[in-house]
């Protein structure tokens, strides 16, 4: 039977090789705030689309909405959105830090909020938040990227522990460095000789969704050992 799946995140990247892998058979819904992006993505992989801005609450709980009306349900979310940082602190702009924290932790928040009373209803479910290595790790100069990640690592235990009652599953990725535009996005330049592919990620997505919703893997941590 096919699960319906939402990834944030979806019209580029990691989100985007996800959808590839799962979209064949699943309806699976990509979710960003630009429309152009997702309407090329979702016609070029043949999958649904919500726009939504993560940051804000009121169109996370429409887009829910949307899908619930027309799916009947909700399987699975894939909180893949997210934004990079880096440089010391007081070089960092307010409005930088502010859409950091909002994007790659409230974003999430939020989002899990969602979806998690359909699930509920359902008596089954699936919250899988991809965080990243910077959630185990911190480094010099990554001090906001990494709250926001070690937030969400925190967020996804303590979730995981209050849904088991409704037999919803929660669980986190943490993938080292990606070959994808998340650094270009924000203006830097990397070296991607030792990054992982993002096929890498998503075969480890597909691999979690065939088991029921009730089988856990707490933290699947994701690296090249050449890097």
């Amino acid at each position: 039977m096919k699960k319906v799946i939402i990834i944030t995140g979806g019209s580029d990247g990691l989100g985007k090789k996800i959808t590839k892998k799962l979209a064949p058979q699943n309806d699976v819904i990509i979710v960003s705030d630009n429309k152009e992006k997702l309407e090329i993505t979702a016609s070029e992989i043949g999958c649904d689309f919500q726009v939504c801005d993560v940051t804000k609450y009121p169109e996370i709980a429409q887009a829910v909405k949307s899908v619930i009306s027309k799916y009947g349900k909700i399987d699975c979310l894939v909180n893949n959105a997210g934004v990079w940082i880096e440089g010391e602190l007081d070089e960092n702009s307010e409005q930088e830090i502010e859409e950091v924290l909002k994007i790659n932790t409230l974003g999430t928040i939020n989002f899990a909020k969602a979806v998690i009373p359909q699930m509920k209803t359902q008596k089954e479910g699936r919250i899988i938040n991809i965080i990243s290595q910077a959630g185990f790790y911190a480094k010099a100069k990554r001090s906001i990227y990494s709250a926001s990640k070690f937030a969400l690592r925190g967020f996804t235990k303590a979730l995981e522990d209050e849904l088991v009652e409704y037999g919803i599953g929660v669980m986190g990725i943490y993938p080292g460095k990606m070959n994808t535009q998340l650094f270009e996005k924000a203006g830097i330049h990397k070296k991607m000789e030792d990054a992982i592919k993002t096929e890498e990620v998503a075969k480890v997505i597909e691999f979690i969704l065939s088991f029921d919703s009730n089988v856990v893997f707490p933290e699947i941590g994701i690296k090249n050992i050449n890097g």
